[in-house]
């Protein structure tokens, strides 16, 4: 419900209010309503005749629009039932406004001054009056009311209060104007002001600076420094002839009167020629008239350098790239050094210093433009030899005294694939090559032997793959690509030739790539011993010793020694007990040469065939190890005899002792 109340409504005025309705009947029919809260109304129910209560709004305090145009109250209706229900609508009062606030001035008195050439039209002063009515009743209009009779050269506007000048004044004329100022709102009700302006004497003669000496450019670092002396003059009199010197507050110079209209500059304190190398300082010279005159002069003052700022690089420390194998002379990277300095003070020299490395051959490896800082790289850098390496630079100025600062440089050496793999086992420099056994009962996958090859570079440039170029038979065997293991890749047989000749690839993973071969020689054997010689491994990180390879040659001579003699005890007894060998004994010696550097070892007996036992020892310059012992079996016809021998079904090629 809305509700337009005016607000110079009378306490105790009853307004109606819609009834609300409630289906029930008795006491569960609507019983009473209730209002919520609040300082201006009350609700009051009324009892009709027909049974019906209707409720009323009763004003209890007048309203004021000014203070709340508009309230909103919530109105409840209560049936009498258990549990009581009730229902709620809201009540929206609109407060109507009426005049009853008569306009007022911000001000009861507006004082204004005004130079007499002050041109026509010119605004002197406004004024403002408010109405707290709404509407027509606060809408405003100024009017002027000459309270001396005198027809004064001013008007004002009656929308916005503003008082311009009508006509050029005369201070002689008149030196002050009395005025009244009405407002009035669209009710009839006004409020008054009184305006007093007065016309002030013209300030005509600005004052006048004279410079008498000026010192510049002024050195740096020197305290409280005489810059320039003036004069200054006002050709008024009176207050209009009293001036002010003043310069920028954000400047480090200081005014100082000395005698009678005659003022020196001085600096603050030391200056500083790199923060600012010049001052534009504007000396303001102002007089006391109406209004204030002023002249202003400007000088330029500058600082000269002194060495008081060290070379800086632009950063602690820099890190340099410059891959392998390059060029000499190649230009490598840059330092800089800046010095804030003027002229000589400020020219920066570069020199390499002195290498904290009794090891590093610094002067054979970079060296550094004087002038510009560029670094070059004198010979070519090998990525294998020297990864990186560190070195101071410094910065000179060429001040008086000098002044220096340093910097750290690291260059760090980028691989390229220049190193083709190398094969470390079989090695292909040997002076007999070694043949690798495989039983001829192998199955598919059977490990033959390991290709182990390194590469002197690092990273993508080391990764290495193996493959298989060429064999004597394909398919036969095959080469795992990553690890190098060389296995049968089907099972032998009878028909397989008895000798094999593998070439295998080894490649890098660099661009280009680079690779290596190596020729392996594979003998396949019906059958052969598997003799293992245990040592003890030496420690990870022990230093190489002599003492430990001549122990483990006399420990293989001596086992060695004593297999060769058990080998001929048991040969020497076997021959006693029989009469003699047959003629064309079971087991003729064969004819197959065996190179020098094996041993063979014959025999009767078990021992029904002969074994060679090939050492393979790997070189190094601090220790030889035991790398291989393999037996190597050629192959012997069959015998006639009848006599089984006994075949070892498993076989081993290799025997590792490191």
């Amino acid at each position: 419900m809305v509700l337009k109340i005016s607000e110079i409504a009378t306490p105790g005025k009853v307004f109606p209010l819609k009834m609300a309705q409630d289906l029930d009947t008795g006491s569960n029919s609507l019983q009473s309503y209730r209002i919520s809260s609040n300082p201006h109304f009350h609700v009051f129910t009324q009892n009709r005749s027909d049974g019906r209560k209707l409720p009323e709004l009763v004003l209890d305090k007048a309203l004021d629009r000014e203070e709340q145009s508009e309230l909103k109250l919530i109105l409840t209706a209560l049936d009498g039932g258990s549990p009581p229900k009730s229902g709620t609508t809201e009540i929206q009062i609109l407060v109507l406004d009426y005049n009853d606030n008569v306009p007022e001035f911000a001000q009861e008195l507006y004082e204004a001054q005004i130079p007499e050439n002050t041109r026509a039209g010119s605004l002197v002063i406004k004024v403002s009056a408010k109405d707290l009515d709404a509407g027509h009743f606060g809408e405003i209009s100024y009017a002027l009311f000459q309270a001396d009779g005198v027809n004064q050269p001013f008007e004002i506007n009656p929308v916005t209060g503003e008082i311009r000048l009508m006509r050029i004044l005369d201070f002689e004329e008149f030196q002050s104007y009395h005025m009244d100022v009405e407002a009035t709102d669209g009710g009839g009700l006004s409020g008054k002001s009184s305006v007093i302006i007065k016309v002030l004497d013209v300030n005509d003669n600005a004052p006048q600076l004279t410079i008498s000496s000026l010192i510049s450019p002024i050195p740096e670092n020197v305290p409280e420094t005489m810059v320039a002396v003036f004069s200054v003059s006002d050709a008024d009199t009176g207050q209009n002839q009293q001036v002010i010197c003043s310069i920028d507050d954000n400047l480090p110079f200081l005014l100082r009167p000395s005698v009678e209209n005659f003022y020196t500059l001085v600096t603050e304190g030391s200056l500083d020629r790199e923060s600012q190398a010049e001052y534009n300082i504007t000396i303001t010279v102002t007089d006391m008239g109406t209004p204030r005159l002023q002249t202003q002069h400007t000088i330029t003052v500058l600082v000269s350098d002194m060495n008081d700022n060290a070379p800086a690089f632009s950063q602690p420390s820099y890190t340099l790239l410059v891959g392998e194998n390059n060029s000499p002379a190649l230009h490598i990277g840059s330092v800089s050094a800046n010095d804030p300095d003027a002229g000589s003070n400020a020219q920066v020299t570069y020199s390499l210093l002195p290498s904290q490395d009794p090891q590093l051959p610094l002067a054979s490896l970079v060296s550094i433009n004087a002038d510009n800082g560029q670094l070059f790289a004198l010979r070519s850098l090998d990525f294998e030899a020297v990864r990186a390496f560190e070195f101071g630079v410094g910065a000179w100025d060429r001040g008086s005294p000098a002044l220096s600062s340093q910097a750290r440089v690291r260059v760090l050496v980028l691989d390229r694939n220049d190193n083709a793999p190398f094969v470390l086992y079989p090695l292909q420099n040997a002076s007999a090559s070694c043949s690798e056994l495989v039983p001829r009962a192998a199955e598919a996958g059977y490990l033959v032997t390991k290709v182990v090859a390194v590469d002197g570079d690092s990273g993508q440039n080391a990764w290495l793959s193996f493959q298989l170029l060429k064999a004597t038979e394909p398919g036969l065997f095959s080469v795992w690509a990553h690890n190098g293991e060389v296995r049968t890749a089907r099972p032998l047989s009878e028909r397989d030739a008895p000798k094999h000749r593998l070439l295998v690839l080894v490649r890098d993973n660099g661009e280009p790539p680079l690779s290596a071969s190596v020729t392996l020689h594979v003998l396949l054997v019906d059958g052969f011993s598997q003799p293992f010689l245990p040592l003890p491994d030496a420690p990870p990180d022990a230093p190489p010793d002599d003492r430990l390879t001549v122990y483990l040659v006399v420990a293989l001579a001596c086992v060695s020694s004593l297999f060769l003699f058990s080998v001929l005890a048991f040969v020497t007894v076997r021959l006693c007990r029989r009469a003699g060998p047959p003629a064309g004994g079971p087991y003729p010696l064969p004819d197959a040469h065996f190179p020098g550097h094996l041993l063979d070892v014959s025999g009767a007996g078990t021992l029904s065939h002969s074994y060679q036992y090939e050492v393979c020892l790997a070189g190094g310059a601090g220790m030889n190890e035991f790398k291989f012992l393999k037996p190597i079996l050629p192959t012997f016809p069959p015998q006639d005899t009848g006599e089984a021998v006994e075949e070892n079904p498993s076989f081993r090629n290799s025997f590792p002792f490191s």
